[in-house]
């Protein structure tokens, strides 16, 4: 069986699906390895290196994808490389289901079976495959880096003979997986960290890395089942909003995480909050992408409120392709592992395998 993948826009997605270290597991389990000409040069992977580890370079784009049982992507395919697909071929990748079912609804009409592994349960046999969890981490480490890069001010505490400078203050708002790579990376640049998230479990683990947990009086568990985060009753908003409201005015830098799958993203920072806030503080919204957990934010722009600078990207893992690569295309490999039958050679669609059943989308 043939596993192909190509580029995407590199404006918008720079990261591929496979990596040179994931190709000769792909090989041990009997697949071949195409990949579109100058494939990964963008990331430094020459094409020679992927053809010494066995891969096989195509130059024709459509002639990979027709050819192609399994590709591999970020995205769905441009809608100029549909018409190259083909009945039984099999699409993996974070497709986006739940903004993206009327073209998901097209491909399925050409009878193709489509994975979208941000669909993936929450379960212990699916963590090595997880790339919300894997991509989340990274993009949490990278949103307190690029804040600190537009803040003016120093972040650890100094003593000098000149005198002391405090130490920046910084509020996590979400603390799943991004927003606890956010608290462990900014306490170890020597910020003071506080947190807060509707889910109580997340107490814990805010203050195992150091960090303070904010809640609210009587505060309500909103956890589903699944370990995400569901929508807060009004009751509870009003008092979560008086207590960021109060905190805001003296923190220095936000990083907001909070999203719900498959819905906007909640607007938890209103604009009286941070008409208070003091001018040059940063706001990095890792929810632009979803409409942003401020008012204001706007992806892919620095947007200033009275001094305040209010920033979110639409993919901030842009800045970071190669190591994001390398752990995408290591979740796309452990899928791969678990959906192919080694002995029959083929791909199995146990709908009795909770994985499969959830992530495969119609």
């Amino acid at each position: 069986m043939i596993i192909g993948s190509t580029f995407e826009n590199k404006k918008i997605e720079k990261r591929v699906a496979v990596t040179p270290e994931i190709v000769k597991k792909y090989l041990n389990l009997g697949f071949e390895i195409h990949l579109v000409k100058n494939y990964a040069t963008h990331l430094g992977f020459d094409d020679s290196l992927f053809n010494e580890l066995g891969a096989k370079i195509i130059n024709d784009e459509n002639e990979l994808i027709k050819n192609s049982d399994i590709i591999l992507q970020h995205g769905l395919l441009d809608d100029n490389k549909i018409s190259y697909l083909k009945e039984n071929q099999t699409l993996i990748g974070s497709f986006n289901y739940h903004q993206n079912k009327d073209q998901i609804k097209k491909l399925n009409s050409i009878k193709l079976n489509i994975f979208s592994l941000e669909l993936l349960p929450r379960i212990t046999r699916a963590q090595s495959m997880d790339i919300l969890s894997s991509q989340a981490n990274l993009a949490g480490y990278k949103a307190v880096i690029e804040s600190f890069a537009n803040f003016e001010k120093a972040i650890p505490m100094m003593m000098t003979a000149a005198g002391t400078i405090p130490a920046a203050k910084i509020l996590v708002v979400g603390a799943g997986v991004a927003g606890l790579q956010a608290i462990a990376t900014a306490k170890r640049m020597g910020a003071i960290v506080y947190a807060t998230d509707v889910r109580l479990a997340s107490k814990e683990q805010v203050e195992s890395l150091g960090g303070k947990f904010l809640t609210v009086e009587g505060a309500e568990n909103l956890e589903t089942e699944g370990g995400y985060a569901k929508e807060a009753s009004d009751e509870f908003k009003k008092k979560q909003e008086d207590l960021l409201a109060e905190t805001l005015k003296k923190i220095d830098i936000v990083i907001c995480t909070a999203l719900i799958p498959g819905k906007k993203a909640p607007v938890i920072i209103k604009a009286n909050m941070i008409d208070n806030m003091q001018s040059g503080s940063i706001i990095y919204d890792l929810a632009a992408s979803q409409g942003g957990n401020t008012e204001f934010t706007e992806a892919d722009e620095i947007v200033d409120k009275k001094g305040v600078k209010i920033m979110g990207e639409r993919n901030i893992l842009n800045k970071l392709p190669v190591s994001s690569s390398s752990l995408y295309a290591k979740n796309l490999f452990n899928f791969v592992a678990n959906l192919y039958n080694k002995n029959e050679k083929k791909i199995n669609i146990n709908m009795d395998d909770e994985i499969i059943k959830n992530t495969l989308v119609k």
